[in-house]
């Protein structure tokens, strides 16, 4: 489980095809803390680390056909930037929500405004996947835990602080750019449940 709460940028340094699969080699400090077998997510998507290289500063993940399928990962080039986060730790404080690692859907970035010092996205997703947002709920963007400013049937805003424009990758987003979301899970087990009571 994620909070969030980015810790660092990782450099996506290598992909290599291994049949269905992906191999990506991430570039990032946060490598020397790294050990094989961990969760890190990855711009939402929860990974499992399979090599280490401390000296390089670098690990491998492997992203599934599945994940490739349901996120922007089939997006990443070399010199892609992502988001990594780090499972949470029992004794840690919990400043985020509640972060799973599994990606509901993609969406579209379709406008970004320069707000005096912040700055507004509006993203674009698939409502037909029965995914929803709330004004002043939570949701994640690219593993980053955000507050829905305007809510939509297919479309919402999130506001970004300078901290969170400069030490994460939505200071590379353009009109068009696709994005990883994780709905709230609160929000996803009540909307199952009045599904099941409406049949």
């Amino acid at each position: 489980m994620f909070t969030g709460i980015v810790e660092s940028l990782g450099k996506v340094v290598s992909i290599k095809k291994d049949k269905s699969n992906i191999n990506f080699t991430i570039e990032t400090p946060l490598a020397k803390e790294l050990k094989v077998d961990q969760s890190l997510c990855h711009d939402g998507v929860c990974l499992t680390v399979v090599e280490v290289n401390t000296e390089a500063e670098q690990y491998i993940v492997t992203a599934i056909q599945e994940t490739l399928i349901k996120s922007n990962m089939r997006c990443l080039v070399n010199g892609s930037e992502i988001n990594l986060e780090r499972s949470l730790s029992v004794n840690a404080r919990f400043d985020g929500h509640i972060v799973q690692g599994h990606v509901d859907q993609t969406a579209i970035c379709k406008s970004i405004e320069e707000t005096d010092g912040s700055w507004k996205y509006v993203f674009e997703y698939d409502p037909k996947m029965g995914n929803y947002t709330v004004e002043k709920g939570s949701i994640s963007v690219n593993g980053v835990s955000l507050t829905v400013v305007d809510s939509n049937e297919n479309t919402f805003s999130v506001a970004i602080i300078p901290y969170t424009y400069n030490n994460t990758n939505f200071k590379d987003f353009k009109i068009g750019t696709i994005v990883n979301i994780e709905f709230d899970v609160v929000g996803k087990y009540i909307a199952k449940l009045f599904k099941l009571y409406q049949n």
